[in-house]
C-alpha cells in the first residue's frame, strides 16, 4: 500500500467512525441544547430536595436537574430506595427545618384551595420549609415512595393544577400531570407569600422561562431532524457530572 492509499483509507476510516457530542457538565445538554445561559438562580425562601431516579439522570429533558440549577440552596440526590440514605435522613432529621414531601393522595394537604393564612398555618413557625420532590416517571415515583420508609413518614402536600402541562416533548399520563420544574414553580406560587417570598417580583417565573426554552429547542430540533434525517448520525457521549449528590 502506497502513502496516498494509506491516507485515503485513513480518511475513510475517520469519516466512518461514530461522531460523539460533548455535553455541558452542568445541564448535560449538547451544545445546541444547552440552557445554562437562560438560568437566573434565586432564593425561594424554602429549600427543595429533588430526589431523582437513576433513569432520569440519563434523560436530557428531565427537569429535576434544571430545577436544581435554578434554585439556590437546593439538593439533587440520585436514588430509588432512600430508607437508609445517610444524606436524605440527615436532611429529614435537621431540627431547623420542617420537611414535607410533594406527593398527591388522600393523606396529602391540598394547598390550592387554602387561603394565605391557612397555608401559613399548615407549616410550623420558627422553622424553614424543606420540600422533598420526586423526579421520575409517575410509575417510578410511586415505587420510590413505596420503597423509602423515611419518605412515607413525611407530611404530604399537593396542589390542583389549574392548566395543562407545557411539557410538549414528553408524554404525560394526562394533561394535568406537571413536570418537576412546573410543580416546583406552582408550589412557590402557592406557598411563597406565606413564608416571606415576594411572589409579585416573579423571580420564580425564571423556572418556566428556562423550561420553555428547553422545550422549544427540542421541538426545533425535531423539525430539523425530520427535514434532514441523514445529517443526524452522531451518538451521545455521557459524562457524569460532579454536581449530583448521592
Amino acid at each position: 500500500m502506497n502513502v496516498n492509499d494509506y491516507f485515503e483509507k485513513r480518511q475513510q476510516f475517520e469519516q466512518s467512525k461514530p461522531k460523539f457530542r460533548d455535553l455541558c457538565v452542568s445541564c448535560l445538554q449538547p451544545a445546541f441544547g444547552c440552557y445554562c445561559k437562560h438560568i437566573e438562580r434565586f432564593d425561594s425562601h424554602m429549600e427543595f430536595v429533588i430526589l431523582i431516579h437513576p433513569i432520569e439522570v440519563r434523560r436530557r429533558i428531565a427537569t429535576g436537574r434544571m430545577s436544581y440549577l435554578c434554585l439556590e440552596n437546593s439538593h439533587l440526590i440520585v436514588g430509588e430506595d432512600y430508607s437508609n440514605h445517610e444524606r436524605v435522613n440527615e436532611l429529614i432529621n435537621d431540627p431547623n427545618f420542617h420537611s414535607v414531601i410533594l406527593y398527591p393522595g388522600v393523606q396529602s394537604v391540598n394547598l390550592s384551595p387554602l387561603s394565605v393564612s391557612e397555608r401559613k398555618a399548615a407549616f410550623p413557625t420558627g422553622k424553614k420549609l424543606r420540600i422533598f420532590v420526586i423526579d421520575g416517571t409517575w410509575a417510578k415515583a410511586k415505587t420510590m415512595v413505596r420503597k423509602s420508609l423515611n419518605l412515607q413518614a413525611l407530611p404530604k402536600v399537593c396542589f390542583t393544577p389549574d392548566k395543562p402541562s407545557q411539557f410538549r416533548v414528553r408524554k404525560q399520563p394526562n394533561e394535568h400531570c406537571f413536570s418537576t420544574i412546573e410543580a416546583i414553580h406552582q408550589l412557590i406560587e402557592l406557598v411563597g407569600e406565606s413564608i416571606g417570598f415576594d411572589v409579585s417580583q416573579r423571580k420564580h417565573d425564571g423556572l418556566l422561562y428556562v423550561f420553555e426554552k428547553m422545550v422549544q429547542r427540542q421541538l426545533d430540533f425535531i423539525k430539523e431532524v425530520d427535514a434532514n434525517p441523514e445529517k443526524v448520525h452522531y451518538r451521545r457521549f455521557v459524562r457524569t457530572s460532579s454536581k449530583i449528590n448521592s
